[in-house]
């Protein structure tokens, strides 16, 4: 198993700071890592160095990519001849709320998904809902004036406000079902390979259930606890592009290095 970070934009050999002390870590549980410029996929300079051994199972751990970048990035990884852990197929089956929202809507908000330019203050009008969570496939706004609507007017602007801070809409627009849930209870787990993994060692039922629902080889869940107190599935993500929260690198490390290489 051999890891691939990003490259400092600066120095196409150093890993980019925000993830060196992940990077560091890994390399201290034994795991090869290297580093790759994406600002240079689809080019003939997006070289993965140093060279991992030919036939190496690559796993990828940076930023955010859309679809075409993630395919750059696999046909990086297999012309020098290695192969991704996960498929494009399977990036995407996590990094994009519709494509997984069927297997667990038991255990998450319920959604509903409308195609970019829908007009949601009409969309909207009849859902007897008592507020709505807006977001993209992929992310919702971050700013200080966050992602619950009350009405469809807000919805509507909030749309407007994730298309101008990010600069565009990914995949379309999402719209679920405001709950009430307890402040500070989110805690985040890694699924590796179908083995949910906590940062403290502690995994609730709940986490097993969903690693058992979706067989994607490296994904995360966020799991927060609601008003009532039943455990709430919030977020499902690609792990490769997952941010540790409150998870210790070295913990993350060594949960990788022993799962990855079986």
């Amino acid at each position: 198993m051999h890891l691939i970070y990003p490259a400092a934009p600066d120095v196409p050999r150093r890993v980019d700071e925000t993830y060196a002390a992940e990077f560091d870590a890994a390399r201290s549980a034994g795991l090869g890592c290297s580093v790759i410029p994406l600002e240079e996929l689809g080019t003939n300079g997006a070289r993965i160095r140093p060279a991992f051994p030919e036939g190496s199972t690559v796993l990828y751990r940076g930023w955010m990519l859309d679809a075409p970048a993630y395919r750059e990035l696999c046909s990086a990884i297999g012309e020098q001849g290695g192969q991704p852990l996960t498929s494009p197929e399977q990036y995407l089956h996590c990094h994009h709320l519709p494509n997984w929202y069927a297997q667990c809507s038991s255990w998450t908000p319920e959604t509903l998904v409308y195609p970019i330019g829908t007009d949601l203050t009409h969309a909207l009008a009849s859902l007897d809902w008592p507020a709505f969570f807006i977001k993209d496939y992929v992310k919702s706004l971050t700013t200080q004036r966050g992602s619950v609507a009350t009405t469809p007017e807000e919805a509507a602007e909030i749309v407007q406000l994730i298309e101008r801070y990010r600069g565009a809409i990914e995949g379309g627009i999402c719209v679920r079902r405001f709950e009430q849930l307890e402040p500070e209870t989110e805690e985040r787990y890694f699924v590796v390979k179908g083995v949910p993994y906590g940062r403290d060692g502690l995994v609730p039922e709940l986490a097993h259930r969903i690693a058992a629902r979706v067989e994607c080889p490296f994904y995360s869940m966020d799991l927060v606890q609601s008003a009532t107190g039943e455990l709430r599935l919030i977020e499902l993500g690609d792990g490769q592009v997952s941010d540790l929260k409150h998870w210790p690198a070295d913990r993350f490390a060594q949960v990788l290095a022993a799962m990855l290489e079986k």
